[in-house]
């Protein structure tokens, strides 16, 4: 049987450029290598995707298959002989690490600054701190350079030293022969754990780390008309970076308190208000309480339980854009429990001049709010 075209090995027109072919090369050789496909027939797939690329990526083997075919290569000397060949300038951070069945990034990776990381809090509101914004006061636990060794992780006097396992490259480098030829197997140094320098006298205060674990008080700005789950994000907060890489963030997430009588619907707030039947039946101005104060409305003769009264822009500050809600006070007229015997005399005269008639009403009193608050 015909061995099959390298060019349709690696998925390359015939054209291909030297870096494409390189490229479908490396993409293949992440897919099938033996030490990440477990795959049955993945070594042999692999060792015909570098048959196919050792051919293709020399000038003159490529020019004799090109012209030849796959006998024109028998003219150059055979096949090539794969025990003796070296492909680990290819696999050099093919996945994104130094070397297949290595341990760690490269040197320039794990040197290279990172972002520290970030941290969660979460922070308490009484309703109204959370209607009108309020600055609060929080103690953030996080590690900060160590004041005695400046960073260093090293006793003051004294100072860090190259690995004498690594030469302060942060890896070690084992060359294993494969069928595929030499493999260079990278891993981050068990003497150094990757860093390139030991510390053989560690700093008293943070024990050889750099860094020592410090509780700092921060005022937060908590703005106007922010809700439970709202969350406040404190940039360079967080956990401080790695080789001079910025700090991670604070991510604080609200809790609202409840109210003692008022409820919120997104930005509008809503007041349960009972009014007696008197009141309900003849009309009155009461007094209620808004978020900024007291306020009189009038209520007019024949009001029905349920009747709800719009106080425009008298709700919660929008966060996002200017202006407020609304207050939505919703009536519910309260049937006394308890009379006098005046009262009572007087309310079963009025129960003669009004009768007895009964009639079922159309709309529930919890349809009708639904109706008005939109749903909810």
């Amino acid at each position: 049987m015909a061995p099959r075209d390298y060019y349709e090995i690696l998925g390359v027109p015939r054209t291909a450029t030297a870096d494409e072919l390189k490229s479908a090369f490396r993409q293949l050789a992440r897919k099938y290598h033996p030490d990440v496909n477990k795959d049955p027939g993945a070594e042999d797939k692999f060792k015909e995707i570098n048959e196919a690329y050792a051919v293709l990526s020399d000038a003159d083997k490529r020019a004799a298959y090109d012209r030849y075919g796959y006998e024109g290569l028998n003219g150059m000397g055979g096949m090539p002989d794969f025990s003796t060949m070296d492909f680990s300038d290819l696999f050099e951070g093919l996945f994104g690490f130094g070397g297949f069945g290595g341990g760690g990034g490269s040197r320039r990776s794990r040197n290279a600054p990172r972002r520290g990381a970030d941290l969660n809090m979460t922070v308490t509101l009484e309703f109204d701190e959370a209607v009108f914004g309020v600055e609060k006061e929080i103690e953030i636990v996080r590690d900060e350079v160590c004041a005695t060794c400046s960073g260093s992780g090293a006793e003051p006097g004294t100072s860090p030293k190259t690995c004498s396992s690594c030469g302060g490259r942060g890896e070690v480098r084992q060359v294993r022969q494969t069928l595929l030829g030499s493999m260079v197997q990278v891993s981050t140094c068990p003497t150094c754990q990757g860093k390139g320098e030991v510390i053989d006298t560690p700093c008293h205060t943070c024990r050889g780390r750099g860094l020592e674990r410090k509780t700092v008080k921060k005022v937060v700005p908590i703005p106007a008309g922010v809700d439970t789950g709202t969350q406040i994000r404190l940039a360079g907060e967080g956990q401080p970076g790695a080789n001079g890489g910025p700090n991670g963030n604070i991510y604080l997430e609200i809790r609202v308190k409840t109210h003692k009588f008022f409820k919120r619907r997104k930005d509008d707030v809503l007041l349960d208000l009972n009014i007696n039947v008197a009141q309900a039946t003849l009309g009155a101005e009461v007094e209620i309480p808004t978020l900024k104060g007291t306020e009189k409305i009038k209520i007019p003769a024949g009001t029905q339980p349920g009747k709800v009264f719009t106080l425009k822009g008298k709700g919660i500050p929008h966060l996002r854009g200017s202006g407020n809600g609304d207050q939505l006070v919703v009536v519910n007229v309260a049937v006394p429990t308890h009379l006098s015997s005046e009262q009572r005399e007087l309310f079963e005269t009025l129960a003669k001049t009004l009768g007895t008639d009964v009639s079922p009403q159309e709309k529930s009193f919890v349809d009708v709010l639904k109706e008005v608050l939109g749903g909810s």
